[in-house]
């Protein structure tokens, strides 16, 4: 009996096959890098923009190239016979409409890609750039349009430590728009961000439930080095989640979670060459089956504690107390 609606669950059901994404990196950068809004990005983004795992751009520069790449590293892997074209690294919107046009067309041109997830921010979604998404579709009907946003966390406090540079109310606005354009959006969350308990967390949940976003990421706050996170973990300001916890929120949120929402992600592999913490985390597939054993003992399942109503309760929830106001702001 299946636990969660996941992603693979929906491929399985839409496209009939097993469908793996492939990480590209288009060279873009990020408002919080290039000094529009700060230079140093969020306090727990590597230097790859969260695209550590992408296709090398230095060794192969066009798109064509990177999802040829991004095919021959499944090797033997038992795959179908599509992919996900997954601009996911830095804000994958950031740039003029004529480039944004070209890199997305490019990969949907490829016979093997089924459609392309498009990582980005909601500041950096003008109308004009959903427009060209919704002719893209139309050109390409056989294929899907997602759009990836990173809220992170409902609350203003957090948002502002985190140095995520935007309102809820853009993210809220954004969500309106697609939803409007029919393209299907994704929400990323973290969890463990610093000072968030689990009532912050769980109010996340019941806001994405609210706004009706099509899909949720779930992922664990990791301590990359070279962060300003990593800064706060070594003075001791910021302490990880422990894996028994981080199931138990995880279970927490998709109890709570509308049960026709698609799961994309439980949790996240950071790179082990920059991983700090926490190094359990590490062993992605423990975790899977970890939150997999734990919610069948319990007889869990997504959408169990579930109930359809407005949002109301942000506010109730107490405010983040925190020390480290040294890390909140761009720098």
């Amino acid at each position: 009996m299946p636990r969660y609606r996941s992603l693979n669950d929906y491929l399985q059901e839409v496209c009939g096959e097993k469908i793996y994404r492939i990480a590209l990196d288009a060279g873009f950068t990020c408002p919080n890098r290039d000094g529009t809004l700060g230079t140093g990005g969020c306090i727990f983004c590597s230097a790859g923009g969260s695209g550590d795992y992408a296709v090398s751009r230095s060794r192969h520069p066009d798109i064509r190239a990177q999802l040829d790449a991004g095919r021959a590293l499944f090797g033997g892997k038992r795959t179908g016979q599509r992919y996900i074209a997954y601009f996911q690294a830095y804000t994958n919107t950031y740039g003029p409409l004529p480039y944004l046009r070209a890199v997305y067309t490019e990969a949907l041109r490829e016979s093997s890609v089924a459609g392309i997830s498009i990582a980005t921010r909601p500041d950096c979604l003008p109308e004009n750039v959903v427009t060209m998404l919704v002719n893209l579709r139309e050109k390409f009907p056989d294929k899907f349009v997602w759009v990836e946003l990173g809220l992170q966390t409902i609350h203003e406090k957090t948002a502002a430590f985190i140095r995520r540079g935007y309102s809820l109310e853009i993210y809220d606005n954004c969500v309106a728009l697609l939803r409007q354009a029919r393209i299907q959006v994704v929400t990323h969350v973290i969890l463990g961000l610093p000072g968030e308990t689990r009532e912050h967390v769980l109010s996340t949940i019941a806001h994405i439930n609210n706004i009706r976003t099509w899909g949720v990421k779930l992922q664990l706050l990791h301590v990359l080095r070279g962060t300003d996170l990593e800064t706060l973990f070594q003075q001791g300001l910021y302490e990880p989640m422990t894996q028994p916890a981080y199931t138990d929120l995880v279970i927490d949120c998709l109890e709570h979670l509308a049960p026709d929402i698609v799961v994309h992600r439980l949790t996240g592999d950071g790179p082990k060459e920059l991983l700090l913490a926490p190094l359990w985390s590490a062993d992605k597939r423990n975790v899977l089956n970890t939150i997999q054993h734990t919610m069948k003992i319990r007889g869990s399942y997504q959408g169990r504690l579930y109930k359809e109503r407005l949002f109301h309760d942000a506010g109730s929830v107490d405010p983040i107390q925190t020390d480290c106001s040294l890390y909140a702001g761009p720098r």
